[in-house]
């Protein structure tokens, strides 16, 4: 199962909107067959493995890291095609929560007499896929916050100056993140003061992300470099006006879902990127947006890069909220991970619960 997971990460940036699945035939210790699946529409991982095979299957073991698909999509159903080669027993990492699975090719397999096991290396397998899981679970995507910032909390000067805050493998590391992304999420703010392009800059085949531009007032100039491919670019508005119309006759895909307020509502904005087949969604915004968004509880992991550097007093930080009035208040992450990315330092933090709930 870990050599099937292995496989799997080699979709990490191709599949969307499709999960990464690996798949390891063997007899015994003896491997026999092994594939991945590497973007939509291309045959699947057990189809990989069977065509892989280097004997006849019978009896033997097939290990995947995802339950095998039941129905017909862009492609016939695993399950079929694992039952008429004559797999003996389906070892599977985790379940598939999609409503087309959710179960279903398990019972396939065992009603056809095969042995099938579950939760072997479970949480590797629900990490490498929690935005397609999530989404299947929830409707939403796995929301993950990107932001750099000094040691004293900072992402730019007083004068709005931010760039560069971290070092130049800091900066790559973090193309690497968006290359598995489904879509970068950005506000207008943004936009308007780094005119950035939000784009994977990775060397080999990458699904490039959808560009996502948060406009409540639909103020996004159309020369900007986000609207640059209009099929992969979207703007999220709140009440529609005549600046509406011009981008959809520009050809850009414009959504508008205004809350209380007019701005845009961030729940019907979830919902709205859930509905789109979005898995991953990587937010790299002011903050003003990542606080709304993580006030919300919609953010699902922080991804921190600390610079060993001080910008001193009057810079933004990585999140705008508040001012909270007592401690019991404050927002707290658990740190999953740390990694030293060239001279900055990159934590990886999900949102928990107050340790003492609240007291």
């Amino acid at each position: 199962m870990a050599l099937a997971l292995q496989l799997a990460r080699r979709g990490l940036r191709t599949t969307d909107p499709n999960p990464r699945v690996g798949c390891v035939i063997a007899d015994g210790e003896r491997l026999v067959g092994q594939g991945w699946h590497e973007f939509a529409g291309g045959q699947h991982a057990e189809i990989a493995a069977l065509n892989d095979a280097s004997e006849p299957v019978r009896g033997l073991t097939a290990y995947v890291t995802l339950e095998p698909c039941a129905h017909h999509g862009r492609t016939p159903p695993c399950t079929r095609a694992l039952i008429e080669a004559g797999i003996g027993r389906v070892v599977v990492a985790v379940e598939d929560p999609h409503h087309q699975v959710d179960g279903n090719g398990l019972r396939q397999l065992r009603d056809a007499g095969l042995t099938v096991e579950t939760g072997l290396l479970a949480e590797h397998a629900e990490r490498l896929n929690a935005g397609f899981l999530k989404r299947a679970r929830t409707g939403r995507p796995w929301l993950r916050v990107k932001s750099a910032a000094s040691l004293d909390g900072r992402t730019g000067l007083a004068n709005g100056a931010s760039k560069w805050i971290t070092g130049d493998d800091a900066r790559r590391d973090v193309q690497s993140w968006r290359a598995r992304s489904s879509a970068i999420l950005t506000g207008i703010g943004t936009v308007l003061a780094d005119d950035p392009a939000l784009d994977a800059r990775v060397a080999g085949p990458v699904h490039q992300p959808l560009r996502v531009v948060v406009d409540s007032r639909w103020r996004i100039p159309a020369r900007s470099r986000v609207l640059r491919d209009p099929e992969q670019a979207w703007v999220i508005g709140g009440e529609r006006n005549a600046a509406t119309d011009a981008l959809e006759a520009a050809g850009i895909r414009c959504s508008s879902l205004p809350g209380p307020d007019g701005r845009v509502d961030p729940g019907r904005l979830l919902d709205a990127l859930g509905e789109a087949e979005l898995n991953e969604v990587q937010v790299e915004a002011g903050s003003r947006l990542c606080g709304a968004l993580l006030q919300a509880s919609l953010v699902d992991e922080v991804l921190l890069y600390l610079a060993p550097v001080l910008l001193g007093d009057g810079g933004p930080g990585p999140f705008a909220f508040g001012p909270l009035e007592s401690m019991q208040a404050r927002t707290h992450l658990t740190c999953v991970d740390t990694a030293h990315v060239g001279r900055d330092l990159r934590l990886r933090l999900v949102p928990t619960p107050s340790p003492n709930d609240g007291r």
